[in-house]
């Protein structure tokens, strides 16, 4: 029996109401992307770099590099068929309102409440206005397979295909955009890791080819 693949978006911290979602987890395709400026000043006599003529000169070609934090998107497809086939009561009646509104909730940021523990900041409870409600950025963890890593999350598309007959989606296509965190953090931290171990097995796979 085949073991049905999920992902997970959960908050990394207190959140009330507990941020957290699972999703079957099987796209078409993940969209990743990395930015990369490599300053090579005024080179004289070249374009695009300084001279060199053998590896020990290399490291002075270009005169720094800027890396903008990877970003990604993804669609996932909330379906709520098992559910309303299973009877499950919120199905019914909400479909899967509650999965986007929690998607809702990650995107939008939060206000430090006493305690540490956050609250949404639209609800406006410590400060009529943005600065004084000192809102703060969801950090969320976006797991599939054998990866883990932070994000932030800076988009969210909604796309509702089917609905109940009260109106609820109970189908819907969201499209997520998010930051990675790259950062001294145990995920990003343990990601570089699994980075340079995969490193490692292409080069042992390509010299045993």
């Amino acid at each position: 029996m085949a073991v049905e693949t999920k992902g997970m978006l959960f908050e990394y911290g207190l959140t009330i109401p507990p941020l957290a979602l699972v999703f079957k987890f099987n796209p078409q395709e993940i969209s990743r992307s990395r930015t990369v400026t490599v300053k090579t000043g005024d080179a004289p006599g070249s374009r695009g770099g300084y001279d060199f003529l053998s590896p020990l000169e290399t490291s002075r070609v270009a005169q720094g590099v800027e890396m903008q934090a990877e970003s990604f998107s993804v669609t996932i497809l909330l379906d709520a068929t098992d559910a309303l086939n299973d009877g499950d009561a919120i199905a019914k009646t909400f479909g899967v309102q509650p999965q986007i509104d929690t998607l809702r909730s990650m995107a939008e940021p939060k206000a430090q409440g006493p305690g540490g523990v956050k609250v949404l900041a639209s609800l406006g409870l410590s400060g009529a206005r943005a600065f004084e409600r000192d809102e703060t950025a969801s950090v969320l963890v976006f797991a599939w397979g054998m990866q883990l890593l932070p994000v932030f999350l800076t988009g969210v598309t909604q796309k509702e295909t089917m609905h109940l007959p009260n109106l609820m989606p109970y189908r819907a296509e969201m499209g997520l955009t998010m930051q990675v965190i790259e950062s001294a953090n145990p995920f990003f931290l343990a990601d570089k890791v699994r980075q340079t171990i995969g490193t490692g097995l292409n080069l042992a796979s390509g010299l045993g080819a």
